[in-house]
């Protein structure tokens, strides 16, 4: 069983930073794509960044220039960190992870909320 779990949300003002962080944990071999998504109320959830093992990254254009994703292997760990944020920026933040334990899982965390307040 693998779980990732999320920390490091809250609530910031307009033009403030934060880091997210996103821990896996379980019987894992090897970690593919790492990513960060957010979802709004009524609305689907959508990609923020991913980072594939060898540290390509992708991002969504809404963020491009302010965000910057990141990973630690050896801690089965990646990081979003969040400049000048914007009060659109504000939704619940999932961390997925594509998980080789003997078969490809897609894990996902349980959400950690970021408020950006204006």
């Amino acid at each position: 069983q693998v779980q990732l779990v999320e920390s490091g949300g809250g609530l910031v003002q307009a033009g403030g930073s934060l880091r997210l962080s996103c821990v896996a944990s379980g019987t894992i071999l090897s970690i593919n794509t790492m990513g960060w998504y957010r979802q709004t109320p009524g609305k689907q959830r959508e990609l923020v960044a991913v980072i594939t093992s060898r540290g390509n990254t992708n991002y969504a254009d809404s963020v491009k220039g302010r965000f910057t994703i990141s990973r630690d292997n050896a801690k089965n760990t990646v990081y979003l960190q969040m400049n000048s944020l914007k009060p659109e920026d504000t939704a619940v933040y999932y961390c997925n992870a594509d998980v080789e334990v003997g078969v490809t899982i897609r894990s996902w965390g349980q959400g950690t909320q970021v408020t950006v307040s204006s």
